[in-house]
């Protein structure tokens, strides 16, 4: 029996954390829409639902790889609209969540700035922006924010992507 979970991410642009997430083995379904949690953070917030096997991607590598391909550790006047969260479906999820930021702290400079939030809602994207990179790799946002982050995934997390999909960046690598 295939256990899945899943885990939300937000901190950039939901077009870049999707293609990251997509490219990941393990990764079953990626959602991009807008996240809010409760209180001050109850707006809606650019953001990715992932679906996963845990047996094959953990929670940690998940984490570890949403931290580098995001400004994990600025703030900027944009945090309302990417805001930098790990939302979660469980409390056993946010103490998860929790130690896994306390642990990976050691290998930044700066702080961490990575909110750990319950999930309360999801409005989906509108279906023209999903799939956003995979329906079309050149598209110039494509290539000036997108690869950079994958290239840097290919990098640092190759035994954990799906090389078929990134075929066009492992030439160059």
């Amino acid at each position: 029996m295939v256990r899945k979970t899943k885990i939300a991410f937000g901190g950039g642009c939901h077009w870049c954390t999707e293609a990251v997430f997509q490219s990941l083995i393990g990764v079953s379904k990626v959602e991009q829409g807008f996240i809010a949690s409760a209180n001050e953070n109850n707006t809606f917030s650019e953001a990715i639902i992932v679906h996963f096997n845990p047996n094959e991607i953990t929670l940690e590598v998940l984490t570890e790889i949403h931290l580098l391909t995001h400004k994990s550790t600025s703030q900027h006047s944009m945090r309302r609209k990417y805001r930098s969260a790990i939302y979660v479906f469980s409390k056993k999820q946010k103490i998860k969540s929790l130690q896994i930021i306390t642990s990976l702290q050691k290998d930044y400079k700066q702080k961490i700035i990575t909110q750990v939030l319950g999930f309360v809602e999801f409005k989906l994207s509108d279906s023209k922006f999903e799939n956003y990179y995979y329906s079309d790799p050149e598209k110039p946002f494509c290539e000036t924010y997108i690869n950079p982050k994958l290239t840097l995934l290919l990098a640092n997390f190759s035994k954990h992507v799906n090389t078929n999909k990134l075929n066009h960046l492992t030439a160059s690598l």
